[in-house]
């Protein structure tokens, strides 16, 4: 299977998954790629983990480890208990991969790959996703953030941010609002955890440790980690978790690296969004703590 550069450079971001449960180090890269007949070790002077990933992938395309490394990445093992965000994944990467004429299909705990006659480009369902983002960004929150029972000290460096956040959008500053969102995000969740420790402990959803199987301590969990566990619960809603995807993933770009492989210069748009749905998610969390679902 012969990719092009799009496809490759997606292909990459969910094999480092960063900001994900799935997230792999230096260590844990080389492991993977070991396992398509490279023999690298991880020692000092390592590259950064997306230009090692770029390098690999570039080398075994158009070859049978190439086919080998997407079977391994959408290994349904390791999806057992979140088989939806599999499938998900899998749609998303597909819509890159119609552009070398090739599906990927999950079939029960087989990954098998469909070739295509031609590109096939699903507007309709673009289209769909775009209405819904503008009636997201039409909607209107009440904030309070006092509702979510934090110490008078959080909340009001959470009032503080939120107000920043706000001079950034107007100041045309979206990166800089996007990363602020997402540590305001994680704090209001961190905090939200805190109140209702076994609720998010014996989650489902719950991160747990490779090693030891045992929940990870909340400073260990990861931004998406705290949305999963609280949609799983109820005290996010669907809509809150649909568009959480855009602060989490855009969060990763606080690294500067990052951000240049990427290639990514978020808009205003993109920063409108993180803020609704930071402002839909201190709504529903307050809800949720005063009484409304539980």
């Amino acid at each position: 299977m012969q990719l092009n550069k799009k496809t490759l450079e997606q292909l990459r971001r969910i094999i480092n998954a960063d900001g994900t449960d799935d997230y792999r180090s230096g260590p844990k890269l080389v492991a993977f790629f070991n396992e398509l007949g490279f023999n690298d070790t991880y020692e000092s002077g390592f590259p950064s983990r997306w230009v090692y990933t770029d390098d690999k992938l570039d080398k075994i395309n158009g070859t049978s480890e190439l086919d080998k490394c997407i079977k391994n990445v959408f290994a349904v093992v390791n999806y057992i208990g979140r088989i939806s965000e599999l499938d998900d994944l899998i749609d998303s990467f597909n819509q890159y991969l119609a552009f070398d004429k090739w599906a990927v299909v999950r079939e029960n705990d087989q990954i098998i790959f469909k070739k295509l006659d031609r590109v096939v480009v699903d507007a309709k369902k673009q289209k769909m996703t775009d209405i819904c983002e503008e009636e997201f960004l039409k909607l209107t929150f009440d904030v309070d953030v006092d509702s979510l029972k934090l110490n008078n000290q959080v909340s009001n460096v959470i009032k503080t941010r939120i107000e920043e956040i706000e001079r950034c959008i107007r100041s045309n500053a979206p990166l800089a609002a996007i990363l602020l969102v997402g540590s305001v995000m994680e704090g209001v969740l961190l905090g939200t955890a805190t109140a209702y420790p076994k609720l998010f402990n014996t989650s489902t959803s719950a991160p747990k440790d490779i090693n030891t199987g045992n929940v990870r301590k909340f400073h260990d969990w990861t931004l998406n980690n705290f949305i999963d566990v609280a949609a799983e619960n109820g005290i996010l809603k669907q809509d809150v978790k649909k568009f959480s995807h855009v602060v989490r993933e855009f969060r990763n770009y606080i690294h500067p690296y990052q951000q240049i492989a990427e290639r990514f210069n978020p808009d205003k748009q993109t920063a409108l969004i993180c803020l609704q749905v930071l402002k839909a998610a201190i709504v529903q969390i307050g809800d949720y703590r005063n009484g409304g679902n539980h």
